[in-house]
């Protein structure tokens, strides 16, 4: 390599402790143009990767080493090393999105239609949650299966009773129902998917990474967090549009136009995904801390026994 200095690449390139550099990881993670990559190419980045973890030398550059990492983060699972399903994957999450997305907000008002997006988003978000399931904590097909009912069920029974509920009211409220349906089923689906760590607790490490224990309250604050930026995340492309779309509307500019309504929707939420998704998932460190004092009192015990007591401790929130 060009450097000598070893590199970590199992620790992301750039400082997770600022917004920023957490944006830059995620920005790179979620980079669409890592879908249109050969099978080729992600089998010789898994090579890059395996070869240089394994301790050899190689004849490339440090950007070329990290270049290797981003794509193959892309494409296999962190804990399995298998290459996962092409849509489940994370940098699948801003095309892929950015279609169902733009279709709900343009298909809104047809009952058939809301039930068609609504289902096939929550099925994305199936295939999504099996694909980047933890290595340590798999998903059942029974956890699955049920928070895949309920999430849809959430769903649709929001959007429909949203509807039924707005037909007096201004068409831009209208417009923002599936956000609102989106938003009530990542409140569903997330909690569900991780119903073991709410009940079993999520491991907790001190400063050193040295496992202290498990705690259920890190579990609900990471999980709590998640459902906040899946939100956040969502609302961009799920909030402005519509108002572009209803102005254009007034106008009688897709009324002239007929067929430019859903591709130009699909757009729209595909600009604003592309840029909410990397600084969505950056909101919270990967590596969330927690104090000491607000954990369980037994575990707090523990800590404070232990021959190393700290103040803080650390958690993987997850995505």
């Amino acid at each position: 390599m060009a450097s000598e200095k070893p590199v970590n690449i199992d620790e992301p390139r750039w400082d997770q402790s600022t917004y920023w550099g957490r944006a830059k990881h995620f920005f790179v993670t979620t980079n669409p143009l890592n879908l249109l990559c050969s099978n080729e190419e992600l089998d010789k980045s898994k090579e890059i990767v395996t070869r240089y973890r394994n301790g050899e030398k190689l004849s490339i550059s440090e950007d070329d080493l990290w270049r290797a990492k981003s794509i193959y983060d892309s494409a296999f699972h962190p804990d399995t090393g298998e290459k996962m399903v092409l849509i489940g994957r994370m940098s699948a999450q801003v095309p892929m999105n950015m279609t169902i997305t733009g279709c709900m907000l343009t298909f809104y008002k047809s009952t058939q239609a809301v039930v068609f997006w609504q289902w096939f988003n929550q099925s994305f978000n199936a295939v999504v949650n099996y694909s980047n399931r933890s290595g340590d904590s798999p998903i059942s097909v029974k956890q699955l299966a049920t928070s895949y009912v309920l999430a849809t069920s959430g769903a649709l029974g929001t959007a429909l009773g949203l509807n039924s509920l707005v037909k007096k009211a201004p068409p831009l409220i209208g417009r923002w129902v599936p956000f609102v349906a989106v938003a009530a089923a990542n409140c569903v689906n997330i909690p569900m998917m991780r119903m073991k760590e709410l009940s079993d607790g999520i491991p907790v490490v001190n400063e050193n990474g040295e496992r202290i224990g498990e705690s259920k309250v890190a579990a609900r604050v990471g999980i709590a967090s998640v459902v906040l930026s899946r939100i956040l995340m969502a609302s961009p492309g799920m909030i402005f549009p519509p108002i572009i779309m209803d102005r254009l509307e007034r106008r009688g500019t897709l009324a002239r136009f007929p067929l430019l309504g859903a591709p130009l929707q699909v757009l729209l939420c595909g600009f604003c995904l592309t840029f909410a998704t990397p600084m969505c998932c950056a909101l919270f460190p990967q590596k969330s801390s927690i104090a000491v004092s607000k954990l369980e009192p037994e575990l707090q015990e523990r800590i404070k026994k232990s021959p190393s007591p700290t103040d803080v401790v650390y958690y993987n929130k997850g995505l």
